[in-house]
């Protein structure tokens, strides 16, 4: 059959068409999407502005328009941490609702690490013995830990990229003082967390997933993502370390320019460098692997396990 996943994230709101059914791999059909940065339209009270909450509104609408064309039989809409967490999120839930008929549902942040840690599980499969997963959003770090396909520990941190980036590093390109200050206060969030993914072992597999990841690890030699999902990319806390200096001397326009860097994320590069640094470091992670599939594979693959389940 063919499904639709509506994914309101903090960076991008994102409709993906997929051919599934339940024992396959979903397999991508056509792709929708803006890199709206909810994260980033945010008012003084913590809102999510008029401006955005239109843009969103139109992107809804038009994201059913091509669930309409593209023969979508079923569409699964959800939104995460920046709606989660905004100010006005009930309001913006009731007038994405009333205007386009689509009532999204709103993941928790374990919901996302749970769903995320799936995905890579499904991907890596048994073999990778205890994985552990990091995911870095617009909004949020995720983090899971476990041998099964539901984690043992599912751990969500305000420390998403966008949301750091306006309001931990301001200037362009921000100063030595801002970024060690960011510095500072990912790693004590990031610190909290550690003992209690330490007492589940040492994993055998750590995982990246994320826009982040995946820049992070182009730009430190990883292959293209248009050479395809199967080739093995992978990111070194040690390349990682030799590249964040230089992403925090570069401007936006400088950064968009680096292999696999897109303008839209030029900019929250740099926070999202930070926080893939003290995660691998505090987590003693030397490398980790790039995986292609995560939140909106994870969605997919619960709803085709719930209707093999009814069959």
């Amino acid at each position: 059959m063919r499904l639709g996943v509506l994914d309101v994230g903090s960076n991008t709101v994102h409709f993906l068409v997929v051919d599934a059914h339940p024992g396959a791999a979903p397999v991508p059909a056509y792709s929708h999407k803006i890199e709206l940065r909810l994260a980033e339209l945010l008012d003084d009270e913590g809102a999510i502005s008029e401006d955005g909450v239109r843009r969103l509104v139109d992107m809804v609408d038009s994201s059913m328009r091509v669930a309409e064309d593209k023969g979508v039989e079923e569409v699964l809409p959800f939104a995460t941490s920046a709606v989660r967490e905004a100010a006005n999120g009930e309001e913006v839930l009731k007038r994405v609702e009333r205007e386009t008929g689509v009532q999204l549902r709103v993941l928790s942040g374990g919901d996302e690490a749970r769903l995320t840690f799936l995905a890579a599980r499904r991907w890596y499969g048994w073999s990778a013995g205890r994985l552990l997963l990091l995911d870095i959003g617009g909004g949020s770090l995720e983090i899971a830990c476990g041998v099964d396909e539901q984690p043992d520990a599912a751990i969500s941190l305000p420390l998403g990229a966008g949301r750091l980036t306006a309001a931990w590093l301001p200037g362009d390109p921000p100063t030595s003082e801002a970024v060690r200050a960011l510095r500072r206060h990912v790693r004590a969030q990031i610190a909290r967390t550690v003992g209690d993914v330490a007492r589940l072992g040492v994993p055998d597999h750590v995982v990246g997933t994320s826009k982040t990841f995946k820049q992070l690890a182009r730009i430190t030699g990883a292959a293209r993502e248009a050479d395809g999902p199967f080739l093995k990319r992978t990111l070194t806390r040690e390349a990682l370390a030799t590249w964040l200096p230089r992403l925090a001397t570069m401007t936006t326009a400088q950064r968009s320019v680096l292999p696999g860097v897109s303008e839209g994320r030029a900019r929250q590069l740099l926070a999202g460098a930070l926080v893939a640094d003290g995660a691998m470091d505090l987590y003693g992670v030397q490398e980790l692997d790039i995986c292609p599939w995560a939140l909106r594979e994870g969605v997919i693959l619960r709803r085709l396990d719930q209707m093999e389940g009814v069959e």
